[in-house]
């Protein structure tokens, strides 16, 4: 029996993480994408939807801060709460899943700013396309925040395990030539 001492050390910091099983991966991406699919669904019904009623009612917002001022003005507080709280929940799965779907959007930033393209389609369609819905700026920005709040609780850690990174050999440096000035 080997003794502690002459057992071979791994390297690095301990702190790396091993990749997941391949068909656990596969199943666990299958499952993220079978989710956004959902969401996407899920997205379009609420915000393509046409509203004739509220036609009279819609405008563009093309301020930050207007309408969540707006919202907050309300008597009701409870209706402020729903629209703000409705627009953060709705970015929160994005957060969640796109960093598992695409491993190449992992990161804070990526996250964020593909969020951000997405949402802001998504209320061009709306105030270009669809009856009684407006462009809102304020909606993009919470969406965006729901989604900042998404990654940070779960979709780091989702992407992490599922796509662990492999550690890396490490490389030899090389030495400049004696004959190079």
């Amino acid at each position: 029996m080997a003794s502690a001492a002459s057992r071979p050390r791994p390297t690095g910091t301990g702190s790396e993480r091993r990749p997941l099983p391949w068909p656990v991966r596969l199943l666990a991406m299958l499952c993220a994408f079978l989710f956004m699919v959902a969401f996407a669904v899920v997205l379009a019904r609420l915000t393509l939807q046409p509203s004739p009623a509220s036609e009279a009612l819609t405008h563009s917002n093309l301020q930050p801060g207007s309408s969540v001022k707006a919202y907050l003005d309300q008597p009701e507080l409870r209706d402020a709460f729903k629209q703000i709280g409705g627009n953060i929940l709705l970015g929160i799965p994005f957060g969640v899943l796109v960093p598992v779907v695409a491993p190449r959007t992992r990161g804070i930033l990526r996250v964020l700013l593909l969020t951000a393209i997405v949402m802001l389609l998504v209320e061009f369609a709306q105030g270009a396309l669809v009856t009684g819905r407006a462009f809102d700026i304020d909606d993009v920005i919470l969406n965006t925040t729901g989604a900042l709040i998404g990654y940070l609780l779960l979709g780091r850690r989702l992407s992490r395990a599922v796509h662990a990174r492999r550690p890396h050999p490490v490389r030899a440096e090389q030495k400049p030539s004696a004959g190079k000035v």
